[in-house]
């Protein structure tokens, strides 16, 4: 990355490559940063598909698009995981094409990761594909969903369960415009949930990454004003591993499912009837039960588990379910991970800073003492 706070992602296998700005500001640069990457705006149609709670970004957004000769259209979505189906892509499609989107429309996506998702597969089917921006306003879609190309809606099932993002594709945004200034009008729940993405990120990547995390923790939390310069450098050094692993791996064959880490378990949570965790929070209890895993397959090195529940307490997340659910239920919500190999399921566990294992058919005992890490009981 360049002192300029740009970064470009290639990928060796497609005809994509993303240019990445992070720095302060870069929403209110949008126009110009998409002429840069390539993309022709002046006297064309842009289709700008948001969070319906990030109305100030809206209008820096809109601002420097017309300020370059856009004619923009809007379609506000509410941002739910619920809301993340192809029922609301279609709604999409439908409004675009009654917009005069051609091949040549770029779509940009202004929200948090399900507004990243759901855009991005609204643009890798409509007329076989589209330009696609991101300008992510959330930490967990600036520090991971925003990169590497992956595009998905959910399925609902029976039972009220959901399946998350069965349905999807590979598009690799043209642009991301992460403008951590803008990060500063997030909830702090919102804000908290995007560090387990973060906490990820140090495990694959090693120990510097680890350690430096551990001690940012305090200025990363404690909303003053040191608060913003840490959460910009965290936003870099994870934009920094992640577009590392997805050039190398851009379709997940091998090393990319070291991202995966503790998304087995975080997805079982986030499938149950009812689910209220935001994606971050369930993330960090599966990151705790990817690591009690981990220890029961005698893998993980002494203080894994431990390490991970103390880092992610002091950046204020959960690391424990706090209603009694059944382990064995638990269990059977992650047979609708689509990372599973044919009836096999695959765990993504932790052995050390920097060492990762993917573990295809894991025994029993194995996935139920992860979820004992971190199950309630009754």
């Amino acid at each position: 990355m360049t002192d300029a706070g740009t970064i470009d992602i290639a990928f060796p296998t497609t005809t994509h490559a993303t240019r990445v700005e992070a720095s302060r500001g870069a929403a209110s640069r949008i126009g110009p940063a998409m002429v840069e990457a390539g993309l022709s705006v002046e006297g064309r149609l842009v289709l700008a598909v948001g969070d319906s709670g990030a109305a100030e970004v809206f209008e820096r957004v809109e601002s420097s698009l017309r300020d370059r000769g856009a004619d923009v259209a809007w379609h506000r979505v509410e941002a739910t995981e619920a809301n993340k189906v192809q029922a609301t892509a279609d709604r999409i499609i439908e409004w675009a094409i009654e917009q005069g989107a051609d091949r040549g429309t770029p779509i940009v996506a202004v929200g948090g990761g399900i507004v990243c998702d759901l855009a991005g597969h609204v643009a890798g089917t409509l007329l076989r594909g589209l330009p696609l921006v991101l300008v992510p306003t959330t930490l967990l879609a600036m520090v991971d969903a925003a990169y590497g190309g992956k595009t998905a809606v959910n399925v609902p099932l029976s039972g009220g369960r959901l399946g998350r993002n069965l349905v999807g594709g590979f598009l690799p945004a043209t642009l991301v415009a992460a403008d951590v200034s803008t990060l500063r009008t997030l909830p702090e729940r919102d804000l908290r949930a995007g560090l387990a993405e973060c906490v990820k990120h140090g495990w694959v990547d090693g120990e510097a990454h680890l350690a430096r995390l551990e001690s940012d923790a305090d200025a990363i939390t404690d909303g003053g004003a040191s608060q913003t310069a840490a959460l910009e450098g965290l936003v870099r050094r994870s934009i920094e591993v992640k577009a590392a692993i997805v050039t190398r791996d851009p379709f997940e064959q091998g090393e990319r499912r070291h991202l995966n880490l503790g998304h087995t378990f975080a997805h079982a949570i986030e499938a149950r009837p009812g689910n209220r965790w935001r994606h971050g929070e369930a993330v960090a209890i599966g990151l705790v039960a990817a690591a009690a895993a981990s220890s029961e397959a005698g893998l993980a090195e002494a203080g894994v588990v431990e390490r991970t529940r103390s880092l992610l307490e002091r950046l204020g997340l959960p690391v424990a379910l706090d209603e009694a659910v059944p382990v064995e239920a638990l269990r059977a919500l992650m047979d609708l991970d689509k990372k599973r190999k044919g009836r096999s399921l695959r765990l993504v566990l932790p052995v050390r800073p920097g060492a990762i294992e993917v573990v295809e058919g894991p025994p029993e005992a194995v996935i139920a003492a992860g979820w004992s890490a971190v199950a309630a009981r009754p």
